[in-house]
């Protein structure tokens, strides 16, 4: 049973990393994301600033997805009382960040590579124009 559990850890991980990611970090939501930072920032009420910062911190919104999620589906490990739900949610975010955060590496490294990539093609670009001179 415990193999079949930590398949479904693995698997369950990777809605809540998807959708914590793309709310916090993508295109798609950067006017409502950039409004929460505002939001964030400049609310007189803790209650709202915290409020509104879930919204743009993956790590904190996770959790709200996770809750989400271990709801829909009834996933439990360990236990099948209210401790299977509990160790559930805490090893779902863990492992829901370090997907997120391998994602993070992996496009910061292929955006250094693009980058490197757009520089030697300039470089390449300059010596061309600079042979075609002579």
């Amino acid at each position: 049973m415990l193999p079949v559990n930590l398949l479904q850890l693995f698997i369950i991980s990777l809605p809540v990393a998807c959708i914590a990611w793309t709310v916090t970090h993508e295109e798609i939501f950067r006017e409502p994301r950039d409004y929460c930072v505002t939001k964030s920032k400049e609310c007189r009420s803790l209650f709202q600033r915290k409020f509104y910062y879930l919204f743009t911190c993956e790590y904190c919104f996770s959790h709200y997805i996770t809750a989400v999620i271990i709801y829909i589906t009834g996933f439990k490990l360990l236990f099948d009382d209210w401790r299977g739900y509990f160790i559930s949610f805490f090893a779902v975010v863990f492992i829901a960040n370090i997907y997120m955060t391998l994602f993070g590496l992996l496009r910061q490294n292929l955006k250094a590579e693009k980058i490197e990539a757009k520089l030697k093609d300039n470089e390449l670009q300059e010596v061309k124009e600079k042979s075609e001179d002579k």
